[in-house]
């Protein structure tokens, strides 16, 4: 049985970050024009996929492709708020894991 490849294995760095209080931002620096395009791609990668992995409201992800750069950042709002109680990730560091493991596309 072949290896699930990752995104993480088509990226040079698969990285999210606070983007405010209220907002987490991770950003997809791919190695090359076709892992780009496979990762960018909206029929593999969109708000129902990042809504499903991290339980938010598909309708308020934001999804950015950047071809020039290879790049595609994401933003949503944080679960709870920075600094509250329940956050485990005060600056959101480990918020990309989920999505730098989501597997490929079939070939």
């Amino acid at each position: 049985m072949p290896e699930t490849r990752t995104i993480a294995d088509l990226a040079l760095e698969v990285r999210s970050k606070n983007a405010g209080p209220f907002w987490v931002t991770m950003e997809l620096f791919m190695r090359d024009t076709a892992g780009y395009t496979t990762v960018a791609d909206p029929g593999y990668l969109n708000a129902s996929v990042i809504a499903r992995l991290y339980g938010v409201d598909a309708d308020t992800v934001q999804i950015f492709r950047i071809p020039a750069l290879d790049v595609v950042k994401i933003s949503f709002p944080r679960p709870v708020p920075q600094g509250s109680l329940r956050d485990r990730d005060i600056h959101a560091g480990q918020h990309h894991v989920p999505l730098a493991l989501f597997p490929l596309p079939d070939r």
